[in-house]
């Protein structure tokens, strides 16, 4: 029977990851370079790589949440009590989200609310 190995990392085991405003994020950057630390990842925030969905945050929240859980509006409606044609209308733009909506739709793809904030 073949043992498991274990793996050796690849990558330095010290390292940090921030999530948050893209100019705190910058400032931690500065400070990080400051103190000699290096940044290892060239990332690209998602407003630059994809332009077309600037001020559509929510409503492709709302759909890639959906396909992320492998739901269908009409089953998506069913666990949230939300009728498919708003939720559709929410995805598309068409209909505000809404705090109460936002808890419905968190719950049923287990998500936080303020995603669709």
């Amino acid at each position: 029977m073949q043992e498991r190995t274990k793996k050796h990392h690849t990558e330095p085991s010290d390292m940090a990851r921030f999530i948050g405003p893209p100019d705190k994020i910058g400032a931690v950057r500065k400070f990080a370079t400051s103190l000699g630390l290096t940044d290892i990842e060239d990332t690209v925030d998602y407003r630059e790589a994809f332009p077309e969905f600037a001020g559509k945050e929510r409503q492709v929240a709302v759909r890639a949440y959906r396909v992320r859980e492998g739901l269908t509006q009409d089953q998506l409606a069913a666990l949230s009590g939300i009728p498919r044609r708003h939720i559709s209308d929410m995805e598309n733009g068409r209909r505000p989200i809404g705090r109460e909506n936002a808890r419905k739709l968190a719950q049923a793809l287990n998500a936080d609310y303020r995603m669709f904030l």
